[in-house]
């Protein structure tokens, strides 16, 4: 089969891929029947749990990458997310990266729960708006904004990754125990199982093979359906009670009574109007 490019993922994709479960079928145009229901289908869930994968998994050894030291005045923003190959890195111990988390650092950025990498202030207009709403916006608090979220910085080691129910995210090891000279160290991921680390002296490799799904530390429970939605009493939507057949016959004979009435009182007033025209 040929290769495919994968659609680039959105934040909505994102956030709904960390509330649903689902295999893949190998086929990038089937449709993701979930709940909460998933914007698009296979290909997009595909791209979105590689982007998950990617941000909790790639890892290398302390000291591999250093932050960029660019000239000139840059963003602190993007300062956060510039790294560059460190030339004087001379390679930890194979023994010591197998005994300690501490020797492993993550490198990709975090991604939040809004669903991207960098916040982004909804809430916050275009500046066209905002220049025909200076008065207003002078009049609001600071506390009525939202609370940027930020992540863990990058090069943050994985031995501070939160635990799952009592067991650390990571086990590291080494290949081998008899031929220790030509072993690798190994760093094994317990939250998406399927995706390694392995390094020996200045080289490293991540690689996943796996289901695509995260380890939730107990069976999965799909997110509670949010309630049904309430009509107004009134008697334009209220169901009548139904009316038994005795009810029936009374109300028919009383309508038949009443329409017998009634014409018996129409009858004599087309009489009297007969006599006067003679």
């Amino acid at each position: 089969m040929p290769w495919v490019r994968l659609p680039s993922v959105t934040p909505a994709q994102i956030i709904a891929a960390r509330q649903i479960c689902k295999f893949f079928t190998g086929r990038l145009d089937a449709p993701i029947v979930s709940s909460p229901p998933f914007p698009g289908n296979e290909a997009n869930y595909l791209r979105a749990q590689i982007a998950r994968i990617s941000a909790s998994t790639q890892v290398s050894p302390l000291g591999f990458y250093q932050f960029a030291e660019e000239e000139g005045e840059e963003d602190e923003e993007t300062a956060r997310y510039s790294l560059e190959e460190n030339p004087d890195f001379e390679g930890i111990p194979v023994s010591e990266m197998a005994e300690s988390l501490s020797t492993w650092v993550h490198h990709v950025p975090h991604i939040l729960d809004q669903g991207r990498c960098v916040w982004v202030n909804l809430a916050e207009k275009p500046e066209e708006v905002i220049e025909e709403e200076e008065a207003d916006e002078d009049k609001e608090e600071e506390s009525d904004k939202p609370e940027a979220e930020v992540g863990p910085p990058l090069l943050t080691p994985v031995s501070e990754d939160a635990e799952i129910n009592k067991t650390p995210s990571w086990t590291s090891k080494m290949s081998s125990m008899l031929i220790s000279q030509f072993a690798i160290a190994v760093l094994r991921s317990n939250l998406w199982p399927g995706a390694y680390t392995f390094a020996f002296r200045k080289k490293f490799e991540n690689i996943y093979i796996g289901w695509g799904l995260k380890f939730t530390g107990e069976g999965y429970k799909p997110p509670v359906l949010p309630p049904t939605q309430v009509y107004p009493n009134g008697p334009e939507i209220m169901e009548d009670l139904d009316v038994s057949l005795k009810e029936k016959q009374a109300m028919r004979t009383t309508l038949e009574e009443q329409r017998g009435t009634q014409e018996e009182t129409e009858e004599p007033e087309g009489e009297d109007e007969e006599e006067e025209e003679d």
